[in-house]
């Protein structure tokens, strides 16, 4: 039975190396091409009219004019004559033509008319949303009514995190050319190996008519699933236009408004405590949106989830907004956000060191994780200097620039998803590795070059890794952060079960049995004798003319091992508030995260970077703006839809807790977790400067001075 097992961290001689990725040069000199980028031969051009209304009825529709304008292949209509528009830019005809200049003249030449409907667009205040919110069942645990009773202190709050739109650099869209019974697919997507079928599901052709390929992506974050609407009807203008291939990207204010957000969440909150600061009560009503489809409650009280006495009563508010998708870890940075501000309100009530508080109730959070999470205080309370910079709320010395400190906490699965993955030696003694995943920019060739190098004893530059393509083997989506895990392990085994046929092969000429064979530094030897060896190249002539080809499999109900699940993650900010201006700059912000075995460190800290500055766009500029009266999104755009630029994000500290104990569990996927807790330290630590709590993120320097008068008033 081949040993699938990882090698043991001190004789490992790929995995754990800190490569640069394989794809970086590429990528940096701009050879990188994404689908986007892409103009084939005969390429038309598609545009869409979408619903400048947040609520109406199609009366009518006429697209005659149009269809007579020079240049125009073919007109399609997705909302026709009684449909209901739920939000601007909700898709309603499709146009293609000979040039981007001609497909948008012609959806401008559309006549709609529209019965104009009562909408709802904004949900931070329940007392305004009529018969939109509608309530879920009270939760209750335990005996909250006598915790509060008893409670030697009681602490209440309210916090609220607006809704964030998903701000891909490349929009969602595709290349689509319909050529015979063949559709050549070219989209931006995380899903290579299923968004195929979804894409002929919705077509009515057989899944394997659909021929999809993406070398890169320029973001997805969760968004980028589905074939989506535009990607079925660009397909139908291109077989409607005699299979000459269709270009639709989206532009950037249709992006923003429908292209997946993630929902808001407020709440009012109440703790229940003794004064040493152990937590024996939750109480808490929230209330949330992400569209027509509502919100639902964020897992609240996030960690800590076995306070023993608990109440709490959630609404879903139904907005005439584009509707929500998954966000990297969804409802998690709300959950923590709302979590955590409550928690350290109450150590500033009790005059506490919110480390100690977080710290005493541990007793609360999943046994698994706990021990985890009280090295990972410790940890960060050593790097972030906490025992120096750490003051009582609002004591920070004279002159109007403050400074604070404040903590955040995460969790998250990352279990591997299903992959599978072949791996081919060639007498040539070249190794090919194929798999339908995709490389969202997180150096997931890099990371199975290194698993694959590692098996077979050969160094990074000598694997070709080959992804992006529904032809080979499929992979699961990128989602949930499980990909890292899948693709780790599939490619592990497909590698185990291609060198054990090389063994067979070469066994004879080392006269040895093949289970008395290793491959070592681009050798294959016998074990315990390695003057007994044949190069490489060597080994691989003795395959003739005949090519190794096997695969692997990883099976998340059985991962062998190799992947698990379950992190822990805490997160230090360090800020810098102008009393004078509002505004909050980034000192520093340090996350200690946990994430099993890591393949290669530079990686992994890169991806905790983009997380950790994801929360910083979240905690002090990022948001979608409504205007309630025309029910339209304000700041479409990248001029006032803000994003962090590098002046902005200080400096970011990262500690990936490597143990022994924790590498023994596999790997884990990293991509989600360290985005969760940066919105709630940073929160806190502006709350820690400044001497009161602003109860609204982001924290913009109009909220900062609101927050400010309310205090000296």
């Amino acid at each position: 039975m081949p040993n699938y097992s990882w090698p043991p961290m001190e004789s490992r001689k790929q995995i754990g190396k800190r490569y640069r990725r394989v794809d970086g040069i590429e990528k940096a000199t701009g050879r990188a091409k994404y689908n986007s980028d892409l103009n084939k031969p005969g390429m038309l051009f598609a545009a869409m009219l979408t619903s400048p209304y947040a609520h109406a009825k199609v009366r009518s529709i006429d697209t005659s004019q149009a269809e007579k304008m020079p240049g125009v292949t073919a007109v399609r209509v997705v909302a026709p004559a009684g449909t209901e528009l739920q939000w601007v830019s909700q898709e309603i005809a499709f146009v293609s033509a000979t040039s981007e200049e001609v497909a948008r003249d012609a959806v401008r030449a559309i006549k709609v008319d529209y019965e104009v409907l009562p909408h709802v667009v904004r949900e931070e205040d329940l007392s305004k949303v009529a018969d939109r919110a509608k309530p879920a069942g009270e939760q209750v645990t335990g005996d909250p009514d006598k915790a509060f009773r008893e409670a030697e202190v009681i602490s209440e709050g309210m916090y609220g995190i607006p809704v964030l739109t998903h701000c891909c650099l490349e929009p969602h869209g595709q290349v689509v050319e319909w050529k015979g019974d063949q559709i050549n697919y070219w989209p931006s997507t995380q899903n290579v190996t299923n968004i195929g079928p979804d894409l002929a599901k919705n077509l009515g052709v057989p899944a394997t008519q659909v021929k999809v390929h993406m070398d890169h992506i320029g973001g997805g974050f969760g968004s980028k699933f589905p074939a989506d609407r535009w990607g079925v009807e660009c397909a139908n203008l291109s077989k409607a236009s005699g299979g000459r291939p269709v270009k639709l990207f989206l532009d950037r204010a249709t992006e923003l408004n429908i292209a997946g957000n993630r929902p808001s969440a407020f709440a009012k909150i109440r703790l229940a405590a003794k004064k040493d600061g152990t937590i024996i009560g939750w109480e808490s009503s929230s209330w949330a949106t992400g569209g027509m489809s509502g919100g639902g409650m964020p897992p609240i009280p996030y960690v800590f989830v076995n306070i023993p006495n608990r109440r709490m009563n959630h609404t879903a508010v139904m907005t005439n907004c584009g509707p929500l998708r998954a966000w990297r870890a969804p409802n998690h940075p709300q959950a923590s956000f709302l979590t955590c501000s409550a928690i350290e309100d109450l150590a500033a009530k009790l005059g506490l060191d919110p480390m100690e508080v977080f710290a005493k109730n541990m007793q609360w959070v999943a046994e698994a994780r706990r021990d985890s999470y009280l090295a990972q205080l410790k940890k960060a309370a050593e790097m972030s200097e906490w025992s120096k910079r750490w003051h009582r709320r609002g004591d920070s010395g004279p002159g109007p620039i403050k400074r604070g400190m404040g903590i955040g906490i995460c969790t998250w699965g990352g279990l591997g998803h299903a992959s599978n993955c072949r791996v081919t030696i060639h007498p040539d003694g070249s190794v090919i590795v194929e798999l339908g995943s995709q490389d969202l920019g997180t150096g997931t060739r890099t990371v199975i070059a290194q698993v694959v190098a590692e098996t077979l004893g050969l160094p990074l530059e000598s694997i070709k890794v080959n992804l992006g393509d529904n032809s080979y083997p499929p992979s699961n989506p990128s989602g949930g952060s499980t990909t890292v895990g899948g693709v780790s392990s599939s490619s592990r085994i497909a590698a185990v079960n291609a060198l054990e046929k090389l063994f067979e092969k070469v066994a004879p000429a080392l006269g040895a049995q093949p289970d008395q064979l290793e491959a070592v530094d681009g050798k294959i030897q016998v074990k315990g004798n390695p003057s007994k060896n044949l190069l490489w190249g060597a080994a691989c002539k003795k395959l003739g003319v005949q090519s190794i080809s096997e695969m692997g499999t990883n099976d998340p109900r059985n991962p062998r091992g190799l992947n698990t699940q379950g992190v822990a993650g805490i997160q230090v900010a360090d800020v810098s508030v102008d009393t004078e201006t509002g505004v909050v700059t980034m000192n520093r912000m340090v996350a200690v995260q946990d994430c099993g075995l890591v393949i290669n460190p530079r990686l992994a800290e890169s991806q905790v970077y983009g997380a950790c500055i994801m929360s910083i766009c979240g905690a002090l500029m990022e948001e979608r703006i409504m205007d309630a009266k025309t029910g339209r999104v304000l700041n479409p755009d990248m001029e006032f839809y803000k994003l962090a630029g590098i002046g902005d994000i200080g400096e970011i500290l990262v500690d990936l807790h490597i143990t022994p104990e924790n590498d023994k569990r596999g790997v884990i996927g990293l991509g989600e977790p360290p985005t969760v807790g940066g919105i709630a330290a940073i929160a806190n630590a502006v709350a820690n400067a400044i001497g009161v709590r602003v109860p609204t993120v982001p924290l913009t320097p109009n909220r900062v001075l609101a927050a400010l008068q309310e205090r000296r008033a």
